[in-house]
């Protein structure tokens, strides 16, 4: 009987978070085109991060304020600090950063399809969890299928010319996801707590990386501006962040970035439809692997 009750709290827990997982990759989906679009729009790496989080603080101030210690709450200064390193400005820097050089599929293809491959080392080096047949055989197709997706850019393809920037630094950002999502689980973060602490520390550290970076929002657009704030602020900075943080608490922080089959698709289908950004055939043929990969990764528990 209590083995019954455990599997299907298990069960109900897979699935829980298999949804909502779902629901964040979708958002991430979209977000490889809203911020390529800031490219297009005039705006930099610094005008969407101070955009993205100005709005979240707001969203979240009343939540750390009630924290404690105030600000940061259960994690602490030091472990908040650390959190917003890998996935609070830093990481929006970066991952914008780069789409002023590749398209926003890379975006999409390179970044979530190297999370599993990195959260899978990391859990296999830190945490003694090792991978079964399945996870390792899409592992293989995603790590073989993003040479395929990106031979265009590394080749000097010309209209892939300057891309392989955007590409390391898209490796570059999964590496800190990955490594995020392995200490908020181990460290059992609460979504809410991580999420407020690393909105309100980026935020504060603006006027440090600001003097660093290029800036032009007060040469932008008032729509272009909005559509930054609302959903680089908003879905992404509140609601995806927090939605990771709860899949991680459901699934563990390997399976939990095992989750993103679905958006390099829905990037595809975005960025062909609002930016007329066309994928080549080694691009499909690559994104198709990298897809495979992910998909076998989820479906196999061991």
């Amino acid at each position: 009987m209590v083995d019954a009750v455990a599997t299907g709290a298990a069960r109900s827990a897979f699935w829980k978070g298999l949804g909502l997982g779902i629901l964040c990759a979708l958002i991430w989906g979209v977000q490889a085109v809203v911020s390529r679009r800031s490219v297009l729009d005039g705006l930099s790496a610094a005008d969407v991060t101070i955009l993205r989080f100005m709005v979240a603080s707001l969203v979240l101030l009343p939540v750390a304020l009630g924290m404690r210690p105030i600000l940061v709450g259960e994690p602490g200064w030091r472990r908040a600090l650390v959190l917003t390193a890998l996935a609070g400005a830093p990481y929006t820097l970066i991952l914008v950063g780069a789409a002023a050089f590749a398209p926003a599929l890379h975006n999409a293809v390179i970044t979530p399809g190297l999370i599993p491959v990195m959260a899978m080392l990391l859990g296999f080096l830190v945490l003694g969890q090792r991978p079964g047949p399945m996870q390792l055989f899409g592992i293989g197709l995603i790590l073989g299928g993003i040479p395929v997706f990106s031979w265009d850019a590394l080749t000097g393809t010309p209209a892939r010319a300057g891309a392989w920037r955007g590409d390391l630094l898209f490796v570059l950002s999964s590496v800190m996801w990955a490594y995020f999502g392995l200490l908020a689980g181990r460290w059992k973060v609460k979504p809410i707590a991580a999420t407020a602490s690393i909105a309100i520390l980026s935020l504060l550290g603006t006027p440090l990386w600001a003097m660093l970076v290029p800036m032009r929002l007060f040469h932008a657009s008032m729509p272009a501006i909005a559509l930054q704030a609302i959903y680089q602020g908003l879905l992404v900075g509140v609601l995806a962040t927090f939605l990771y943080m709860r899949v991680v608490m459901l699934l563990g922080s390997v399976r939990a970035a095992l989750f993103l089959p679905l958006v390099p698709i829905v990037t595809a289908l975005t960025g062909a439809i609002l930016l007329d950004e066309n994928p080549s055939m080694l691009e499909l043929a690559g994104m198709l692997l990298v897809v495979a990969g992910m998909a076998l990764a989820l479906a196999s528990r061991r």
